[in-house]
């Protein structure tokens, strides 16, 4: 990178965040908007009309509605050569009854944003607003995802990659804040496996009802679930190989009905598989399928398996996580760019990276008044809203290293 390049990029991050802190308030009420009127996957017509309102506000024409179903594409074209990357960001909600005393609470009962995907949606915005101002400055092209119904398997990201509409991205970038955790101004990354694939699992078992006086006579379904519950967690102490990671949880257990002196002849269980690797999730499976036949047959019931694969592993690309992690050194200090451990939850983004490379990093969004800071899916969920600056910033930096400092794509490995 010569001089001018330098000159160039430092100009336009300092512009960039410039207009970031004029539109401070503007960008926090689009976060509490979207929190205000929440909707559910699939459902997200007032939230996609709001998203598409903003973006054309910004002067953005080339915007794709609909896309995979759902989604919004809007995208920037400097019309000069370079990198073509994206940025994404979700925007559906889930079905829990808010319980915070946030004045902006949830208006639409029985939904509310408690993932934090309103903040998700206003740091993009806010990001798409900033850039449309300075496109002169960059070189390439540069695709904003306002993603539809990430909490709910398929998925929106599944659909918009099918779709095509992303087939030509170099790069992928997204974010997720961290509700539950006090890390003011840090930025979490971790390369290679950052997410685990997110499975679930139904049983039905059946047995043989009887009174509860003649246990002989009957075949207790009850029993026999309750010998799964116990024996399926040897899949994880003693099949898997305790190196590679894995979670095998029962979440639901139903058996009986009625009077107490009835022996069930049915019961039901359900529950979540988390695996990094595809020959552990097989594992998994496969375990599970075995165990519940031969259980049952030992008892004399019979049992079904029901077996649904959800969203892949996040596997956050090693050269692009590198990448990441310089340009948010650069920015924000050493001390505030943090390797962390990979969890269990899952996130679609991971369809994406199964094609474009990419990472997925975390902006701690805890706030450090707050007594409890309750995790994500919890009715008195709350996100410090500072979070929303410290995401969009990190995007920009992104923005600024892709589209300033590096004039194709191959430039990347010489950094």
């Amino acid at each position: 990178m010569n001089l001018a390049e330098d000159t160039l990029a430092s100009q336009f991050l300092e512009k960039a965040i410039a207009i970031l802190q004029e539109n401070r308030d503007y960008t926090i009420a689009n976060r509490r908007h979207l929190h205000e009127f929440p909707e559910l996957s699939f459902q997200e017509e007032q939230t996609r009309s709001f998203i598409q309102k903003e973006l054309l506000a910004y002067g953005y024409s080339d915007i794709q509605t609909e896309v995979g179903g759902g989604g919004i594409l809007a995208t920037l074209d400097t019309g000069k050569p370079g990198p073509i990357i994206a940025l994404r960001a979700d925007f559906d909600a889930l079905p829990i009854q808010e319980e915070s005393d946030l004045p902006f609470k949830s208006k639409n009962d029985g939904v509310m944003h408690a993932c934090g995907h309103d903040v998700h949606t206003a740091t993009l915005l806010s990001v798409a607003q900033a850039v449309g101002k300075l496109s002169s400055d960059l070189s390439g092209k540069l695709i904003f995802i306002f993603q539809h119904a990430e909490e709910l398997p398929p998925g929106g990201a599944i659909a918009i990659m099918e779709s095509g509409a992303l087939d030509d991205v170099d790069a992928i970038f997204g974010l997720h804040i961290q509700g539950g955790t006090v890390d003011a101004g840090k930025l979490y990354i971790h390369p290679g496996y950052m997410m685990a694939a997110a499975d679930s699992f139904e049983i039905q078992i059946q047995g043989k009802g009887g009174h509860g006086s003649a246990p002989h006579t009957t075949v207790d379904a009850t029993v026999v679930a309750a010998y799964l519950i116990q024996e399926l967690q040897t899949i994880v102490s003693r099949r898997k190989d305790p190196i590679k990671a894995g979670v095998l949880s029962v979440t639901a257990f139903h058996a009986g009905e009625g009077a107490d002196n009835i022996i069930a002849d049915k019961a039901y269980l359900k529950g979540t598989v988390r695996t990094f690797e595809k020959e552990v999730q097989q594992q998994f499976k496969e375990g599970i399928s075995e165990m519940v036949e031969h259980i049952a047959a030992a008892h004399g019931a019979t049992a079904k398996v029901t077996y649904k694969y959800g969203y892949p592993s996040v596997y956050n690309y090693p050269e692009e996580t590198s990448l990441v992690e310089k340009i948010f050194i650069e920015q924000f200090g050493e001390e505030n760019v943090v390797t962390v451990q990979p969890t269990m939850g899952g996130e679609d983004f991971a369809y994406y990276l199964q094609k474009i490379p990419g990472t997925f990093f975390n902006v701690p969004a805890g706030i450090a008044t707050q007594e409890i800071n309750y995790p994500h899916h919890h009715p008195k969920f709350t996100a410090d809203e500072e979070s929303l600056f410290i995401g969009a910033q990190a995007f920009l930096s992104i923005i600024q290293h892709y589209l300033i400092e590096n004039e194709s794509i191959e430039g990347i490995d010489n950094v």
